[in-house]
């Protein structure tokens, strides 16, 4: 038998149950641990100051002026997203819907940033 299986052998059939109890823990513990809740209200950014916060429990649609030109963001019931920037890279766009406290997208280039604001966050702080 090769030299590097040979430590196969003395793993018994309960070593093998603890290493997939264990691996099932850390699985489910995962996404329940290092999330932070259900979003209430939407934080908008214009260089780096608050430019709006509002709850996101109706449709609307806001526009915020950059250096750039206008960015659009979108909110629904429970969620909101960057729809338009006129940033090159449109990374901001392609954040999609944020929903989680603590989720945020940057437009860089315009000075505009989006936060989900909730009652936990899955971080103490963050800086950009």
């Amino acid at each position: 038998m090769a030299p590097a299986l040979t430590w196969l052998r003395l793993i018994r059939p309960g070593d093998w149950l603890l290493i997939l109890a264990s691996g099932l823990a850390v699985g489910t513990s995962f996404p329940l641990l290092w999330q932070g809740g259900q979003g209430d209200r939407a934080i908008i950014r214009q260089e780096g100051r608050i430019f709006l916060e509002v709850p996101l429990n109706k449709p609307r649609e806001i526009q915020v002026p950059g250096p750039l030109g206008i960015t659009v963001i979108q909110i629904e019931a429970g969620r909101a997203r960057v729809a338009s920037d006129p940033g090159l890279r449109q990374y901001c766009v392609r954040q999609g819907w944020l929903s989680q406290a603590g989720e945020i997208a940057i437009c860089a280039p315009n000075r505009v940033s989006l936060a989900i604001g909730g009652g936990q966050s899955p971080y103490d702080s963050l800086n950009y």
